[in-house]
């Protein structure tokens, strides 16, 4: 979520204002709907009529629709305004197993959703996900759609948007944005899941006051999304936040990436399901979700199992609290179904990481189990909404009072 710097007199054009002034009305309407003409230029600061320009210049385009009306003692009755759900994204999660499509509306509600089957080739992959793409479409003739949003476990070249490294997936280099739009006529927005946990919790939760904040995704392998100072760090070649493939023990297991004992291969499902079979001689054949059904219903060893995961995710994260020293580390993962019994031991390997002061504090996702395609969601839709971060959005309304204070006794 790239910052706009508001101070940037070169750039200040009357076009530019208007560009940030329709980004606060229309992300006010998206924080706060149902809301009337006169409480959008009374929390905006903005002037009545300003206000009255922006919205219909929404309405529109039909991003936002008028509502219900409201109701007061006296006077006119103020008509509410929200953001049009008829107009909608399709967003997929691909995952190295198999990859997630769904449709979703522009507040985030999902309307449906399928599962395709993911390949070590990139082009077999595209040809799965295109033709699912098409068909979620088709299923919602009702629906305007504004583009298609994808995230994988790897990262992409931050100019050209080409797949430049996924050792989950085993796939070399690969164009995959251009493949998938010229397939289905959509725009594509791409990044790593990480990053789009991030984007999901500055868009659906509760960060407003949240500096500093680092996500942890925890699947087939480790990926972190950063977010510092109040945005989205991308870093050299947009790799910030790799910290899965930091070795921990040069002498551990093979990883993916091609070193040995990265964090991934200690605190990862994959290594769940190792330390279980490890333990158990009796059966070869297990996956994450039979671990967890099996930790569900007591089994020792499955528990003993995660119970080794969770020290491996925490010792990790130790890299994060020196490094970074953020405010909060957020989780994503299944494993977070047992965070009652597998939260206190990272947290307890989280704070002795800590030089001075208080730890930060460590939970689990608001819903884990949909961080990855929420995030997706605002990925797909940030470039309409003015890619405001919570404290940009909230610093260009201070503005707006200013200036309006400003007026009213000038």
């Amino acid at each position: 979520m790239r910052r706009i710097n508001f101070t940037n007199t070169q750039v200040a054009s009357s076009e530019t204002a208007r560009d940030i002034n329709r980004g606060v009305v229309l992300n006010l309407i998206r924080r706060r709907q149902p809301i009337s003409r006169a409480d959008l230029a009374r929390i905006s600061g903005l002037q009545r009529s300003t206000v009255s320009l922006i919205t219909e210049q929404l309405i529109r385009e039909k991003w936002v629709v008028n509502g219900p009306l409201g109701r007061l003692p006296r006077g006119r009755r103020p008509t509410f305004l929200r953001l049009n759900d008829r107009r909608a994204v399709v967003v997929s999660d691909i995952r190295p197993n198999q990859t997630t499509v769904a449709v979703a509306d522009v507040n985030g509600r999902f309307l449906s959703q399928e599962v395709v089957p993911t390949s070590n080739h990139p082009a077999k992959t595209t040809a799965k996900l295109s033709a699912s793409i098409k068909h979620q479409m088709e299923s919602h003739p009702e629906l305007v759609f504004e583009g298609v949003g994808i995230t994988f476990p790897g990262r992409a070249d931050e100019e050209t948007s080409r797949i430049v490294f996924a050792p989950n997936l085993k796939w070399p280099e690969f164009d995959l944005k251009t493949a998938i739009e010229q397939e289905t006529g959509m725009p594509v927005e791409i990044d790593n899941a990480a990053n789009a946990c991030v984007l999901a919790e500055v868009w659906f939760g509760h960060t407003d006051h949240v500096r500093d904040m680092v996500v942890v995704t925890v699947a087939e392998g480790i990926g972190t999304g950063i977010f510092v100072n109040h945005h989205l760090a991308k870093g050299l070649n947009g790799l910030a936040g790799e910290f899965g493939h930091v070795p921990l023990d040069p002498n551990g297991p093979q990883c993916a990436c091609g070193s040995r004992g990265c964090w991934e291969v200690f605190g990862s499902n994959r290594a769940g399901v190792r330390y279980y079979l490890e333990s158990n001689t009796e059966t070869d054949e297990l996956d994450f979700q039979d671990l967890m059904m099996l930790a569900e219903a007591g089994d020792p060893m499955a528990l003993k199992a995660l119970d080794k995961m969770a020290h491996a995710i925490g010792r990790g994260m130790r890299m994060v609290v020196a490094g970074l020293a953020p405010e909060e580390i957020v989780v994503v993962g299944e494993f977070t179904r047992l965070w009652p019994r597998l939260g206190p031991v990272i947290e307890a390997e989280v704070a002795a990481a800590v030089l001075v002061g208080k730890p930060p504090r460590v939970r689990p996702a608001a819903d884990p189990r949909m961080a990855r395609l929420r995030g997706t969601v605002a990925l797909a839709l940030q470039k309409h909404f003015g890619a405001f971060s919570p404290a940009d959005f909230e610093e260009e309304i201070n503005r707006s009072r200013v200036r309006a204070k400003a007026r009213a006794s000038a």
